[in-house]
């Protein structure tokens, strides 16, 4: 009978999950802990080595794999002497080109332990070029793999070339939903629809969906609507002057226990998601009631119901992202129930407490399947 792993090693190669500065990233990477230990299991996190790399280049990736070579020895060293709880298995949290994983292979091996990932992607056009070894190196740890998770189905499609069916399943991105389960603030009678954005000020892909929403609003100034921002950065000038500042409230960065209530005060979340892998605000917005207009990138259609709890629309088109501007605000009357549709949504595909059996799933699948492969290479097949 397989064992089933109850001391789990968790390690982020992009980003040390008590990383300072608040992100996405290091959000669902918490989240995942949260579900671990709510379904039983112990959490060690026995590295803050970061393997990330802005730049690529090879000479570069290659000092961080000597690095990180020195990190796995040194891991498994306290493993062994006990200074560091020895775990039952390695799970890898977000791996791909930029931040590849030379730890958790070398020491699920020496440990003879299940090695997983979770959020795994794979560019091919990466695969040659500045990133070749961090690509290389992505693509090693995912053949050693027991488990691999995507969160989304454009990601698991391109894992299929390397990781075997049998391998590879999709965890849908999960929150705590509890925090954004409140009572509606309704809009006062005649007052504007209230619109709401969150994200970062920053260069990029985000100031790219800001200037497309603002152009989107734009087409649509003749209808009466006011919008909230909620963000901060180092383009947050550039940000706010692309709005008119009569018709916008900027609440800058907001801690995440602060964040339930502008969701509760809003009529309709709006971001064109311009390249995001699939945006846990959009969970967020729902989780509070939230209907949503999104770019449809990524894995932002796994997320939501077109016509159902929002309104997809083509990734960068202002066209259409402000003609469903002016159905949303026009058919004002229908975000109520596009909104009690969307809590439901998140409640029960996107909440933590779906993710703990799930977790629970995975977990014990790369223990069955590591102690196949143990079984093959014993009997030599």
């Amino acid at each position: 009978m397989t064992s089933v792993p109850q001391t789990i090693a968790v390690y982020a190669p992009m980003k040390p999950l008590d990383d300072p500065v608040p992100s996405g990233d290091r959000q669902i990477g918490r989240l995942i802990v949260q579900a671990l230990q709510s379904g039983g299991r112990t959490v060690v996190q026995p590295s803050r080595f970061r393997s990330w790399s802005r730049d690529g280049g090879v000479a570069a990736q290659k000092d961080l794999e000597r690095a990180a070579q020195s990190e796995a020895n040194r891991l498994i060293e306290a493993f062994r002497s006990g200074t560091v709880p020895r775990p039952d298995a390695w799970l890898t949290y977000h791996l791909y080109h930029k931040a590849p994983d030379w730890i958790g292979p070398a020491i699920a091996d020496t440990l003879d332990i299940p090695y997983a990932v979770i959020e795994a992607s794979r560019a091919m056009k990466r695969k040659s070029g500045p990133w070749e070894h961090g690509f290389a190196a992505a693509d090693a740890a995912l053949i050693r793999a027991d488990a691999v998770a995507a969160m989304h189905a454009a990601d698991a499609e391109g894992l299929e070339p390397i990781v075997p069916a049998e391998a590879l399943r999709i965890l849908p991105p999960f929150i705590d939903a509890s925090p954004f389960v409140q009572p509606r603030v309704p809009r006062a009678t005649g007052a504007p629809v209230r619109l709401l954005a969150v994200a970062m000020m920053r260069d990029g892909d985000k100031m790219r969906s800001h200037r497309l929403l603002a152009a989107a609003l734009d087409q649509v100034a003749d209808l009466d609507w006011h919008l909230t921002l909620i963000g901060d950065g180092p383009m947050r000038d550039e940000v706010l002057a692309l709005f008119p500042g009569e018709r916008i409230t900027w609440l800058g960065r907001l801690a995440p226990e602060d964040m339930p209530r502008p969701y509760s005060e809003a009529d309709l979340f709006v971001w064109p998601a311009i390249r995001e892998a699939f945006g846990l605000v959009f969970l967020e917005a729902q989780a509070a009631g939230l209907p949503v207009i999104a770019g449809s990138t990524g894995g932002v259609p796994d997320i939501m119901r077109d016509g159902e709890t929002g309104w997809l629309v083509p990734v960068e088109d202002t066209g259409a992202f402000a003609h469903a501007l002016r159905q949303a605000i026009e058919g004002s009357d229908m975000l109520e129930n596009m909104g009690r549709a969307a809590r439901v949504h998140v409640r029960d595909h996107h909440d933590i407490a779906a993710a703990v059996p799930a977790l629970d799933r995975f977990v014990q699948a790369a223990a069955a399947r590591h102690a196949k492969r143990q079984n093959q290479r014993i009997s030599g097949s």
